[in-house]
Order: structure tokens, then sequence, then C-alpha cells
């Protein structure tokens, strides 16, 4: 699934996938770094909370949007597929001026909103400049390739260790993990990238986003941090002739861990210090 085509003289807005767990109560740099780049004070964001099966979701990041200065905060839930046809939710994403969707389960939302005129209406708006973010299970679903589940604790990649299923396809550069470090999820993405290492795997920390701008250019928000693995340059990969929960040999991939400041490009796949360099005397 390729991402919505950007029109002339448009331009994309931006994707940002959070790791989970992000500060909602001191400085929320996180949630504001969104919240400003929908527009900041009087923004309308539309919520959706389908992940989660707990009510108050919704109704909590509606109240961190409206104390931020948000105009109009829509919480969108969806219990069917049937939800997702309706005229008038579908109105209210092509009015918002920022999409946010909450953590839970991914397959709930994939099962859910795929293919529906939600999910349409959500593409077409990223690309024509509105930011979609979402958090956790938010964040994995963003891509096109979503990580569905599979074994966290582990730095080896493993033949059994990940299960894709199809996302929402706003991009197709990255395969998205969350709660990264706190979880030891890097085989699983690892293993991901063994299937086809196109993409470039992104594993977003708690408290922490990785802000795809529409230069294809990551900043990182946060107080973790992103780690960058990146298989442009793998040599080999044994995934063909393994399974179960034997490990998977890699040679060749590259591993960057980017903090607050420091940016990765996707398209020349470069990263940087940014604002971490040293001061050249």
């Amino acid at each position: 699934m390729c991402p919505s085509k950007v029109a002339d003289g448009e331009t994309r807005g931006w994707i940002v996938p959070i790791g989970g767990a992000e500060d909602k109560e001191l400085d929320m740099r996180v949630l504001r770094r969104f919240f400003e780049l929908c527009g900041g004070k009087g923004a309308n964001i539309a919520v959706i909370p389908t992940a989660s099966k707990l009510n108050e979701t919704g109704d909590r990041y509606e109240q961190l949007f409206l104390d931020m200065g948000a105009d109009e905060v829509s919480v969108l839930d969806f219990d069917t597929r049937r939800d997702a046809h309706e005229p008038n939710r579908v109105r209210a994403i092509q009015d918002a001026d920022g999409i946010f969707i909450t953590g839970g389960n991914q397959l709930r939302l994939s099962t859910i909103l795929g293919g529906t005129p939600i999910a349409q209406a959500i593409r077409a708006r990223n690309a024509r400049g509105v930011p979609v973010g979402g958090t956790s299970a938010g964040a994995g679903i963003l891509c096109e390739h979503m990580i569905a589940g599979g074994e966290s604790d582990s730095s080896t990649p493993r033949a059994n260790s990940v299960r894709l299923a199809p996302g929402l396809g706003l991009t197709n550069r990255v395969v998205i993990d969350q709660h990264f470090r706190q979880r030891d999820r890097l085989g699983r993405l690892l293993a991901a990238l063994a299937y086809n290492p196109f993409g470039i795997g992104l594993g977003v920390d708690e408290d922490t986003a990785a802000l795809i701008g529409p230069d294809n250019v990551v900043e990182v928000e946060g107080s973790g941090a992103v780690t960058v693995v990146d298989a442009d340059g793998l040599q080999f990969s044994s995934m063909a002739q393994v399974s179960g929960d034997a490990p998977v040999c890699m040679l060749g991939v590259q591993i960057h861990v980017l903090t607050a400041g420091a940016s990765f490009n996707l398209e020349t796949r470069k990263a940087s210090a940014g604002s971490l360099s040293p001061v050249k005397a």
C-alpha cells in the first residue's frame, strides 16, 4: 500500500509515532510538539481511542488538548467497522487540523479501520498537510507494514519473533516498534527487516517521538531515544533458511541511536547529531 498521492502544490503532513507512556502531567514535551504541528492554540483535533478498551482514554486526551488551547477536540471511537462508514465521523476527520490515535491493541485498530472510509480519510488528510500522530499501538499502525505482535525481551532476531500486518500506509519507508528500550524489542525489529530490508526500522522509546517531516527527515523529541535500524547494506539474511525459535543471521546492518536534537534522513539514509554536535572553536 503506497501513501496517498500528494497533489501538486501540497505538502504531506507530519507523521508522529510516539513510543507510548508519554508524559501527560509535567512539561508534556511530546504531546505539546504534536499540538504545535497541528497549529497550536485554536486547533481542531480528532482523537481516535479505538485501540483501547478503557472508556476514559479518549476523554483524557480530549482534556489534555483542550488544556493546551485546542478550540475543539472530537473523540471518535469505533466499536465496529460499520461505525467507520458513518458520514459524520468521516467529516470530523476531514475537518481536523490534526489526528491522534491512542494506544492499546494495534490489531483492534487494523481490523476495525482497515480499508474503511475513515482510514481513507486519514490517509487523504495527511497527504494534504494534516499531521497524524499515534502513541504505542497508534504509532505502530501509521506505517505500511505494521508490527502486529511477536516476542520481546530479546536483542536476537528469531524466525518467529515478529508478526506483520498491513497498517494505514501513511509512509512505506519505515517499520515502527514502540516501548522499544523498555521492552527490549531490538530482536523483533531486526526480524521484521530480515524479511525485507527495503524499510528502515524505527524503535521508539517511551515518552519519545520520531517526528517524520514532509521532507522525510526524522527528528526526535522527548526524554528517550529513537533507535534507527538501517538494513540497506544487508549482505546476508538467513531468514529464508530458519524457522521456529531459531536465531537469524544478519550481516551488514547499521544501527543509530538518536536523542532529542539528532535526526535521520530517510532518503539519503544519513544520520546527524544536529544540535548535539560540538561547537567548533
